[in-house]
């Protein structure tokens, strides 16, 4: 598992060699360096703001206990920190995907439906950067 420290570099790295302004486009040679460095900062930044979001529901629940006078509103309070950590282990699971997708980059695999063998497409990835299938794959998958 890569550190903190070494993901920050990554990122720094990615950013570095794609720019601010810069989009994938269908007209350059699919998953081309720059479009590596492209989604490895997406994927970097989506779970960086995971990790920061649960930082704070983290810090959230060390401040202490729900101290609700009211049963109703204590109820309220519990069913709302409820969905907020199931919300965070749907994101701990994602976060399993960005760094499969992260390994998949570095193996020069990334982009490329691992069914069929063809192109994933600049537009899905981009929708869903941990894409592993092509949307005619993935149907087929779903349809199964």
């Amino acid at each position: 598992m890569a550190s903190v420290a070494d993901e920050k570099s990554k990122l720094a790295e990615a950013r570095a060699a794609v720019g601010d302004d810069y989009v994938p486009d269908d007209s350059e040679e699919y998953m081309n360096e720059k479009q590596q460095d492209y989604f490895r900062m997406l994927l970097l930044d989506w779970k960086k703001s995971i990790h920061d979001a649960a930082g704070q529901t983290l810090q959230s629940l060390q401040d202490g206990p729900i101290r609700e006078p009211d049963l109703n509103d204590r109820a309220s309070s519990e069913t709302d920190w409820g969905i907020e950590l199931r919300t965070r282990d749907r994101q701990r699971k994602l976060i399993l995907k960005i760094d499969a997708a992260l390994r998949r980059i570095e193996q020069g695999e990334y982009g490329w439906c691992e069914v069929t063998g063809d192109p994933i497409g600049l537009k899905r990835l981009i929708a869903r950067p941990v894409a592993t299938m092509t949307v005619e794959a993935q149907e087929a998958h779903e349809r199964r």
